[in-house]
């Protein structure tokens, strides 16, 4: 404190130099100021927080998509109805304490799918024309509550919180602004929420299951701040300096260091600090177990709604001599795979034809080539999206596409884990604004329902209305239908007919076998009760 700005200007542009050769992550100011090294510029700078989600291991990874083999197990029970929050720890520290570098290792020693990291750098407010043009010249203050939408963030972390879909915006620390797209995130088992004021907002508190400070000295501190803004924001020392000194340090005095006192755990030397990591990952192990033994089994589903009768909400198309001369033919075990897929693909057809009469139309008039008007029909919503259960319910996109013109479409991934008998989801791409849409959910058969009871609970966590969603299918079982209706009442559920029997492997019964092996050429005669991908549970 009692260094004048230019003594800690120069001392400043020494360490940053020093800071930048070291490359060994040790960047006390003491070590740091003993080594005699040239500026040169690091190769691989700290990279600034952003929010994300993370998976691991992953399956398939390409320029696009990554397909995990560490699926995301039920949130909800029979009901449809979320019965587990996300698990969401609080990071708070000053500037540059390593925050980011905790939340990283605490996800890595958790070793838990379906982790997010949010941070509070996303959240910061738009800046006005006058305030761009202080925060120019370094003199808005980036480390005031004022500077942050805490409506927004609350309102994100709520809705993480609670398993749904949210967009966080993207903010662009050299033009300090949001950028046009946002990030969409999703399916948090563990939220990981850190920033400089994580602790400053009541609201927020409340959504916090652990709080964590993390406790780093203040030289440590400027050193890091320096090297970040001034490689990744494009600063110049003097500016950084001057506004740690007006407005970083008064800040961390003033609502950050504080809120020490509501933390649950204090963490020292931050990311160097294993004991303090080690008894925040087995707390959060104990409590993830906690709600892990409630689970969603095909056996429960299996023994509900016995001899109930079928729901309202099912609509199963007329068996015409013409359908049941279509199901004769696929479900004849001796039937050719070329005749299965020409007789499964007619049959889509009109079970989508089916379907788009229950869509809402409203009166409206045309007038003809004749000069007269024409009183018809138009759909009564903005659009329709179609959504596939991976991999047999992709058999019916190409149906969908020749009945709706350049519909949208997305793509759900759910498969069963052998060990525990629940579906998984692995994978989702699900087209932008589905929530305003009516949207069409297909899969080849249904079994006992607990994918596609899964799938629906996919839409509903973004937000799509529970009354908009068709599920479709070519074979039902009564167990599936009562599963799917009992949970989500609102659904429209749609086939060309549903069989009376489930046997103990959860096959229905008489069936068609596995769909997706006979459909794509992936199976042997023998082996078509013995696969579990490509069936509906």
């Amino acid at each position: 404190d009692s260094n004048t700005a230019e003594e800690m200007l120069v001392q400043a542009s020494c360490v940053f130099g020093l800071l930048y050769c070291s490359g060994s992550g040790e960047d006390s100011l003491d070590g740091l100021m003993r080594r005699n090294c040239p500026l040169t510029p690091s190769l691989s700078p700290r990279k600034r927080t952003t929010s994300q989600s993370k998976t691991e291991p992953p399956l398939l990874r390409t320029n696009k998509r990554t397909i995990y083999t560490a699926g995301r197990p039920p949130w909800y029970n029979v009901t449809g109805t979320t019965f587990k929050e996300a698990f969401v720890i609080g990071l708070c520290g000053g500037s540059a304490s390593g925050k980011t570098t905790v939340a990283n290792k605490i996800i890595e020693a958790l070793d838990v799918p379906w982790v997010v990291l949010l941070s509070m750098d996303s959240f910061y407010k738009v800046l006005s024309n006058e305030e761009q043009e202080l925060a120019a010249k370094n003199e808005y203050n980036f480390d005031h509550p004022d500077a942050f939408d805490f409506e927004l963030l609350v309102n994100v972390l709520r809705k993480l919180k609670k398993g749904k879909s949210v967009k966080v915006p993207v903010y662009d620390f050299t033009s300090h602004c949001r950028r046009k797209e946002w990030k969409t995130v999703y399916g948090a088992n563990v939220v990981i929420f850190e920033g400089i004021l994580a602790f400053a907002n009541k609201e927020l508190l409340k959504l916090l299951d652990m709080k964590v400070f993390v406790d780093t000295d203040s030289d440590i501190r400027l050193v890091r701040r320096l090297k970040r803004d001034i490689s990744e924001r494009g600063r110049d020392i003097g500016g950084v300096i001057k506004q740690y000194n007006k407005f970083v340090k008064p800040a961390f005095e003033q609502y950050i260091e504080p809120t020490v006192q509501v933390a649950d755990i204090v963490v020292p030397r931050g990311g160097e600090n294993f004991v303090a990591l080690d008894l925040i990952v087995q707390h959060v192990h104990s409590q993830l177990e906690k709600v892990s033994l409630i689970l969603l089994c095909r056996s429960a589903l299996a023994s509900a709604h016995q001899g109930q009768p079928l729901p309202k909400t099912l609509s199963v198309m007329e068996s015409t001599p013409q359908v049941r001369g279509m199901h004769t033919i696929i479900r004849n075990k001796e039937t050719n795979r070329d005749e299965f897929i020409f007789y499964s693909k007619r049959l889509m057809r009109l079970l989508i034809e089916h379907a788009l009469s229950f869509l809402p139309l409203k009166p409206v008039s045309v007038e003809t080539p004749q000069g007269t008007i024409y009183e018809g029909k138009r759909l009564s919503g903005k659009r329709i999206t179609g959504v596939s259960i991976l991999r047999a319910g992709e058999t019916m996109e190409q149906a969908l596409m020749a009945v709706c013109k350049d519909i949208r479409l997305g793509k759900i991934l759910i498969q069963t884990n052998h060990d525990t008998g629940e579906p998984e989801l692995h994978y989702l791409r699900l087209p932008k604004d589905i929530s305003e849409d009516y949207v069409i959910l297909m899969d080849s058969t249904v079994s006992t329902g607990a994918a596609a009871l899964m799938a629906v609970r996919v839409l509903l966590d973004h937000d799509v209305q529970e009354d908009k969603i068709f599920l479709l299918s070519l074979l039902m079982a009564e167990m599936g239908v009562h599963s799917v209706a009992y949970a989500f009442p609102k659904v429209r559920i749609i086939t060309t007919a549903v069989d009376k029997k489930v046997n103990d492997e959860f096959h229905i019964i008489p069936g068609i076998g596995n769909f997706g092996d006979r459909y794509f050429g992936t199976d042997a005669p023998s082996d078509w009760y013995e696969s579990d991908e490509g069936m509906d549970y």
